[in-house]
C-alpha cells in the first residue's frame, strides 16, 4: 500500500500543479556553502563549496527562463535536503519561482530545507520510486559532486539513457576534476564494457552559465532506430 501511495500521490499532486517538465539536480548533502566551509569535515569538501554558489546560480537562471514560458516547464527538482540540494531550491526561490523537493526517509537525514516550495515537498521510503519521480519529467539532468547516493543516481540515469529506456536529455556533470578523479571513464571504454559513443552521453562544466548554454542550445537526438548499434 505504501509503495502504491508513493507512486501515485506525487504524480497526482504534480499533475494538479501543472508541472510539465523538470530540471533535475542530483547533488551531495555534505558540501557546505562557502560561508560555512570552515565547518567542512575534510579539506576537499571545503574546496568543493564553490559548487553551492554555482548550483544556486544555475537554479536561479533556469527558473527565470521557466517563468517566461507558458505552463510549468523546467521546474527545478532536488532531493530537498541540505548542502547543494538546498542551494538548488534557494536559487529557484531567488528567482521568485517554485521548486520540488523529493526527500528520502533515513535515520540520519534532516528535514526538508527551508527553500523547497511547501506543497511540492515529498518524502519517500523507497529509493526506486523516488528516482522514478526524479526522471519522469526530466528535460535535463545535472550532477554535482557527491557520494554513494549521487553516484547511484548518476549511473542509473545514464543506464536508462544508454539502453533507450529514457529519451536522451542534456546530462551535465559539474566539476571535471572531481569526476575524472573518482571515475576512470576512459578505462570503461578502453575495456569495451561501454562503447566509445557512450562517453558522449554527458558533458563536463564548471559554471552555471556553461550548463545553461548547453541546455539552451540542446538539439534532440535522432530517433533510436537512426543510431548505429551500440554495445551496452
Amino acid at each position: 500500500v505504501r509503495l502504491q501511495l508513493e507512486l501515485l500521490k506525487p504524480q497526482l499532486l504534480l499533475d494538479e500543479k501543472g508541472i510539465e517538465s523538470t530540471i533535475v539536480m542530483f547533488v551531495g548533502a555534505r558540501i557546505p556553502s562557502p560561508q560555512n566551509k570552515e565547518q567542512a569535515r575534510t579539506q576537499t569538501l571545503a574546496d568543493l563549496s564553490h559548487f553551492y554558489d554555482e548550483a544556486r546560480e544555475f537554479a536561479r537562471l533556469m527558473t527565470l527562463t521557466s517563468l517566461e514560458t507558458v505552463g510549468q516547464h523546467n521546474v527545478i527538482v532536488t532531493g530537498g535536503g541540505p548542502g547543494v540540494m538546498e542551494a538548488g531550491n534557494l536559487g529557484a526561490s531567488d528567482a521568485g519561482g517554485h521548486s520540488i523537493g523529493l526527500g528520502i526517509v533515513l535515520p540520519h537525514e534532516q528535514a526538508p530545507n527551508l527553500y523547497v516550495t511547501p506543497d511540492l515537498s515529498f518524502n519517500f521510503h523507497y529509493f526506486a520510486v523516488r528516482k522514478m519521480h526524479f526522471l519522469m519529467r526530466a528535460r535535463a539532468i545535472t550532477v554535482f559532486p557527491g557520494g554513494f547516493g549521487t553516484l547511484d543516481e548518476l549511473f542509473e540515469s545514464l543506464t536508462l539513457i544508454q539502453t533507450g529506456r529514457m529519451e536522451r536529455v542534456p546530462f551535465i556533470l559539474f566539476g571535471r576534476a572531481f569526476w575524472e578523479k573518482i571515475i576512470n571513464w576512459e578505462a570503461l571504454a578502453d575495456a569495451g564494457t561501454i562503447s566509445d559513443q557512450d562517453l558522449d552521453l554527458f558533458r563536463f562544466v564548471e559554471t552555471a552559465q556553461e550548463a545553461v548554454e548547453i541546455i539552451d542550445n540542446w538539439e534532440p537526438a535522432p530517433a533510436r532506430g537512426a543510431l548505429p548499434d551500440r554495445d551496452l
